[in-house]
């Protein structure tokens, strides 16, 4: 029996991107062995990104579609596309500035086939950070320890421009964007979501694009020693406490959707937030909660001791 190429909805966020989109665009249309769509978000540009997508959709007919964003950031931009997603097998999400490897969705796919249909699944990968001239600079980490829950409330290792979701997960998420309020990041979001309600997460320790670092960047890299250090040190000052709470409102208001387990994690991770000294540390030995790397892991147990989680 001959299995149906994959079909893919590729969902992409645009502002103020001409300036690297058309590469991009590019890598979209090359890949292999699967039927791509592609809707494009647009949050008010005012330079060529949007003539830009006008003309591939010219060149690529009945195949893209843009629209106009919810003009309020990219967290909300991506929670707008997902709604309006089309009904097809996988979504996938893109920035304007990458380029992928041919490969990418047919490999996501792939992996993401071999779970069960009925169960909400969400592909990630490794990634190839360059500078903006696509000059390779590192390998992205790879997580030394599994992604799941308990690690999902606490750090995120979902890269939202690798991620690819299967129809369950959209399902899922498109439930729990109608409890939610604000969220720190759609990709956290994604990822706590997804493995709260017991869905998989799977990482492909192979990249599947070029990471484009350059001065306009949302979120860049967080690779480096020095931008490890300046994370740690945003959870040493607290700044990461002001996620972490918002983080825990949108997971309350999206209980329901969370295995029995995890509803049980979550309230631990408020004993993590709200409780004293002892009940925070207590909190964290029991469930035990877990950041990748000693170092990151050692500022969460300072950062638990010190009420700045």
């Amino acid at each position: 029996m001959t299995i149906a190429s994959p079909q893919v909805a590729v969902l992409m966020a645009l502002h103020q991107g001409a300036a690297f989109l058309r590469d991009q665009l590019d890598s979209i249309a090359s890949q292999q062995d699967v039927g791509w769509r592609l809707v494009v978000g647009d949050d008010g540009s005012t330079d060529g990104g949007p003539a830009m997508v006008k003309e591939f959709a010219a060149l690529h007919s009945d195949r893209v579609q843009l629209r106009t964003g919810p003009q309020q950031g990219a967290v909300a931009q991506f929670r707008a596309l997902l709604r309006m997603a089309p009904a097809v097998e996988f979504v996938a999400l893109a920035d304007q500035d990458d380029v992928w490897h041919s490969d990418k969705l047919a490999r996501a796919a792939t992996a993401l086939r071999s779970v069960p249909a009925d169960r909400p699944a969400v592909y990630c990968s490794r990634v190839t950070i360059c500078d903006a001239r696509l000059r390779p600079i590192a390998l992205s980490r790879l997580p030394h320890r599994p992604p799941n829950f308990r690690h999902a409330l606490v750090q995120n290792v979902v890269q939202g421009n690798t991620v690819v979701l299967n129809r369950a997960s959209m399902q899922l998420l498109r439930a729990a964007d109608m409890l939610s309020g604000p969220v720190t990041m759609h990709d956290w979001w994604i990822y706590q979501i997804v493995s709260g309600a017991g869905g998989r997460v799977i990482y492909d320790p192979r990249p599947s694009l070029l990471y484009r670092q350059h001065d306009a960047n949302v979120v860049g890299a967080n690779d480096g020693a020095r931008s490890r250090l300046a994370s740690l040190g945003r959870m040493l000052r607290g700044d990461h406490a002001r996620w972490s709470r918002q983080n825990l409102a949108s997971l309350t208001a999206c209980a329901p959707l969370l295995t029995p387990g995890n509803r049980v994690l979550l309230a631990e991770f408020r004993q993590l937030l709200d409780g004293g000294p002892a009940t925070r540390l207590a909190a964290l030995r029991r469930a035990g909660f877990y950041r990748q790397g000693r170092l990151s892991q050692a500022a969460l147990w300072a950062a638990a001791a010190l009420g700045r989680v």
